[in-house]
């Protein structure tokens, strides 16, 4: 899903799906299907395709997105204004990556986005997580690796609403960004890749945008 931003900056590099990869014929397919305006079709496995393909492509495109979303407002959330990673005041969130920092630790939300953004890419990018090339495969644990980006990535779009909505509505993105979320739902649901507890900050916002859907 492409947008047009009045600034096209990103947060971070935008990752590329390689061109005449499988990868990449996948990805034409879900911009189309996209184009169509039924995000709930949009989200399907497509006919006998691979499970674990069609999640590394769209893990991507939600990673592209939503690196696209917080560059629009990164003037906006500052070590001053968001001192720490919040989605309104009941969810706080340490940052953690297992290795290098392996105790959470507390930090404000545009370092906690950057350690986040910057880790996520890292995955992307390691052709043994994510491969790229035709007839490589993917890690026998890669819907675990896919769900634990997208739980984190989740946490970026709860910032937003919660912190910085109203510099959203004044950029008139707010159109961008509940396209960008309900797609990213209807992906999560479809698959069951993020725990229903997890999504607890923005279930309101969640219920709101289903029930629109008629469901």
């Amino acid at each position: 899903m492409s947008f047009l931003f009045r600034s096209s900056k990103t947060f971070k590099p935008k990752k590329n799906i390689p061109e005449g990869t499988h990868q990449y014929d996948l990805m034409k397919h879900a911009a189309a299907t996209l184009g169509s305006g039924n995000l709930r079709n949009a989200v399907q496995l497509p006919d006998g395709e691979d499970l674990n393909e069609w999640v590394a492509v769209n893990t991507v495109d939600f990673f592209n997105q939503i690196n696209m979303l917080y560059g629009t407002i990164t003037e906006f959330c500052t070590e001053d204004t968001c001192i720490i990673m919040s989605a309104g005041p009941k969810y706080e969130y340490h940052w953690a990556d297992g290795q290098t920092v392996k105790k959470p630790i507390k930090c404000s939300a545009p370092k906690y986005i950057d350690y986040l953004m910057t880790w996520v890419q890292d995955q992307l990018d390691d052709e043994t997580l994510f491969p790229s090339k035709i007839g490589v495969p993917f890690p026998k644990n890669f819907i675990n690796i896919a769900k634990t980006i997208l739980k984190r990535l989740f946490r970026v779009y709860a910032h937003i609403y919660h912190q910085h909505f109203s510099e959203v509505v004044r950029l008139s993105e707010e159109a961008h960004l509940n396209t960008s979320f309900k797609h990213f739902i209807y992906f999560v649901q479809e698959f069951n890749l993020i725990d229903r507890r997890e999504l607890a900050p923005l279930q309101d916002l969640i219920d709101k945008l289903i029930t629109k859907d008629g469901r």
